[in-house]
C-alpha cells in the first residue's frame, strides 16, 4: 500500500527519467469540460510535470500550478520556458491537501492527485477554492473491483461520493460520467470518474 507523501511523490518522478514516461499528452477531459468557459485564473491541484498547467496558460488562463515534488515543478517549469508560458504560469511546491492559499480561482482542477488525506476531502478542500460562479473539474480513478490491481482503493473515486460533497443550493454539477480510454504506452486502460461543478454561492 503507498504512502502517497512528499518522499512518494519525488521518487515518482525523479525515477521516470525517459520523455516517454514523463510527458504525456494532455488530460482529453480538461479541453472538453472547459470550451465553455472563459479564461481566467486557475489552480492545477497536483499538478505535476505542468501537462494541464501549461495546456490552460497556452488558452489564455493565468494559471497557478501546485504539486508537493519539487522534481516535477522543476520539469514543469523548464518546459514552461521553452514554450514561453512562463508569464502565464505560478509553480508553487506544496502539499496541496493541507495548503492554504488564502485566495480563489475561477477554475481549480485536479487530474490523477492522490493526496494522503484520501480522495474525498482533498475535493472538499478544493471546492473552498473555487470562486462565486467558478468551475471545479475533478478527474480520478472509478472505484471499481475490475481495476483495484492497478490502483490502492483509497486513491479511487466514485461518482456518487463526489457528488454528495457538491450539493445544492450552493453547488451546480454540470457533467458527471465514466470512461474507460487507452493513452500512449500504458499497457492497461484508464477507468476514470469526471465531474465537473459550479459553484453558485459562497
Amino acid at each position: 500500500m503507498h504512502d502517497f507523501d512528499k518522499n512518494y511523490w519525488e521518487e515518482h518522478w525523479v525515477s521516470a527519467t525517459s520523455p516517454k514516461e514523463r510527458i504525456m499528452p494532455v488530460n482529453p477531459y480538461l479541453a472538453d469540460e472547459t470550451k465553455q468557459l472563459s479564461p481566467g485564473t486557475a489552480l492545477d491541484a497536483g499538478c505535476g510535470i505542468g501537462t494541464e498547467a501549461l495546456w490552460l496558460a497556452e488558452n489564455g488562463w493565468q494559471v497557478t500550478g501546485a504539486d508537493i515534488s519539487a522534481a516535477a515543478l522543476a520539469t514543469a517549469a523548464r518546459r514552461a520556458e521553452e514554450t514561453e508560458q512562463s508569464h502565464r504560469v505560478e509553480w508553487v511546491e506544496t502539499d496541496v491537501a493541507r495548503w492554504e492559499p488564502n485566495r480563489t480561482w475561477d477554475l481549480v482542477t485536479t487530474h490523477y492527485a492522490h493526496p494522503d488525506t484520501g480522495q474525498l476531502a482533498f475535493y472538499k478542500r478544493l471546492g473552498s477554492w473555487i470562486d462565486t460562479n467558478g468551475t471545479l473539474l475533478i478527474v480520478g480513478h472509478h472505484h471499481g473491483t475490475h481495476h483495484q490491481h492497478e490502483h490502492p482503493e483509497e486513491a479511487t473515486v466514485s461518482l456518487d461520493a463526489i457528488a454528495e460533497l457538491f450539493t445544492e443550493p450552493d453547488w451546480r454539477i454540470e457533467a458527471s460520467y465514466e470512461q474507460t480510454r487507452s493513452v500512449g504506452h500504458r499497457s492497461a486502460p484508464l477507468h476514470d470518474v469526471v465531474v465537473r461543478v459550479q459553484r453558485i454561492r459562497v
